[in-house]
């Protein structure tokens, strides 16, 4: 029900794509079953409700229009703060961003918690003792398949030109130039996306998220 109500306001909101969750994707990857009724719930909006017909069809509505303005006028003092702190990677490396989350994430749990914010099933209209649905199984050969696959991979790729292109990927990290075409080659020479990572780990070392206080 959630997720038909954030796809439907996508939509009116002019969304240019669209992704809705399973109802089990967040306890495992999702059954069939969860994954159709996301693919129905996209297709019931986009060809019987006929909230796709009209290209803004809020537009006009003074409400919508004036939530709109508010979160223009809000997002735009956030990126002004985020800029006084010399920009978006300034502000992830002084733990300006991870704060905010974690205190916005904070706030709204105290709310959950206190009964101000409703959660249907969650704090309110709540079922005894609800069962979790079936959740999707993977066997452990799926693994061993895998493995076997990779093993193949590494056997009967040009290894010296995937070496080559690792040194490659090291060399521009550690420049200004645009990476994204020796990461392509590297792709086509069928080098891992392990040993991509690997590659420019060497580089730019493991991120590691500043304390929050």
């Amino acid at each position: 029900a959630r997720v038909t109500l954030q796809a439907l306001s996508a939509v009116l909101g002019g969304c240019q794509s669209l992704h809705t969750n399973s109802f089990d994707e967040a306890l495992a990857l999702p059954t069939q079953q969860a994954v159709e009724v996301a693919l129905r719930t996209q297709q019931i909006i986009a060809h019987e409700s006929g909230s796709a017909d009209t290209v803004d069809p809020l537009g006009g509505s003074y409400y919508v229009e004036s939530l709109t303005s508010e979160i223009e006028k809000q997002a735009m003092a956030y990126i002004e703060e985020v800029d006084k702190i010399g920009g978006a990677m300034k502000a992830i490396e002084k733990g300006y961003i991870q704060k905010e989350i974690a205190n916005s994430a904070y706030d709204y749990q105290r709310a959950v918690d206190s009964g101000e914010q409703v959660v249907v099933g969650v704090n309110k209209f709540t079922i005894k003792d609800e069962t979790l649905p079936e959740l999707l199984e993977i066997g452990t050969e799926v693994e061993e398949t895998q493995k076997e696959r990779l093993a193949k991979l590494r056997q009967e790729r040009d290894n010296q030109k995937v070496n080559q292109l690792l040194d490659e990927v090291r060399r521009v990290a550690e420049s200004d130039d645009n990476i994204m075409p020796v990461l392509i080659e590297a792709v086509k020479a069928y080098a891992t996306v392990g040993e991509i990572s690997d590659a420019l780990r060497d580089v730019f070392g493991e991120y590691r998220e500043p304390s929050i206080l």
